[in-house]
């Protein structure tokens, strides 16, 4: 073999190592974030309309629910307690506790600060999505009571039940598509 094919050899191979090399380092500083800190979601179907739309890309902080507790009004992505391979994301409406009344769509919240109930402030639904169910249900000191925004065409807790607090993955931190509705905390309500 001749010395410039060598030279040539150990070229590519010097190349081959270097990519590798910043491939595994890519991996070892991307893999812990996409796991621990932010996590992709896409919105798929209409149980939260119009406050996020099929098809919107969101990231999703899994780090903040372990240092607070989620809060009345937090949009959240969890697993589905049916089937945990699935996401939803649902509006927090009963926080652990508390008692929840629905009356014609209304909803009550009972708990120590508010015996006689606190009516929750619904702006944020559009009227052709509101529901008129009745439903009461109280809460455990580990479940949240969790609706979509679209209450007519949402599976959520008046179907399948309180939401246990070990399947809550995070919140959306942004909305990245589309891009004319790019936004930082999005469908964030508090009462």
């Amino acid at each position: 073999m001749n010395p410039e094919s060598e030279q040539k050899k150990s070229h590519v191979w010097h190349v081959i190592r270097e990519w590798t090399q910043t491939i595994i380092i890519a991996l070892i500083i991307a893999l812990p974030i996409r796991f621990f800190i932010a996590e992709p979601f896409i919105v798929s179907g209409a149980s939260m309309d119009p406050t996020f739309a099929s098809g919107q890309f969101l990231i999703v902080d899994r780090l903040s629910y372990h240092f607070e507790s989620p809060q009345r009004g937090d949009v959240i992505i969890f697993e589905y307690p049916n089937n945990p391979s699935i996401y939803y994301i649902k509006r927090i409406i009963g926080l652990p506790g508390e008692t929840v009344n629905i009356a014609d769509g209304e909803v009550t919240i009972t708990n120590a600060n508010n015996p006689k109930g606190l009516k929750l402030d619904q702006s944020y639904i559009d009227p052709a999505h509101a529901s008129h169910d009745t439903f009461t249900t109280t809460l455990t000191d580990t479940q949240y009571f969790v609706m979509g925004d679209n209450r007519a065409q949402s599976s959520d807790s008046r179907v399948w039940g309180p939401l246990d607090q070990k399947f809550i993955i995070g919140r959306p931190v942004v909305r990245l598509m589309p891009l004319d509705q790019i936004s930082i905390l999005p469908g964030e309500h508090r009462e």
